[in-house]
């Protein structure tokens, strides 16, 4: 039943599970940016900052949106 109530709770605040997750990625693409050695990277995209953030939170929507 937690788990209802937790799914519940988190509909009832949508735009702020949305924010969190934009700042989320943000965040994401900020230390790939700053951190992440791109010497070994094997395609051109790989070289952007946020590629795999940005591809893996994509992947994620697109997957959500299919299974619906």
């Amino acid at each position: 039943m937690k788990q209802v109530q937790f799914i519940e709770f988190l509909r009832n605040r949508l735009k702020m599970v949305v924010r969190i997750s934009c700042a989320l990625l943000a965040l994401l693409i900020l230390i790939d940016a700053l951190w992440v050695d791109k010497e070994h990277a094997h395609t051109r995209p790989e070289h952007l900052p946020g590629f795999w953030s940005v591809f893996g939170f994509l992947a994620c929507v697109l997957i959500v949106l299919l299974s619906k």
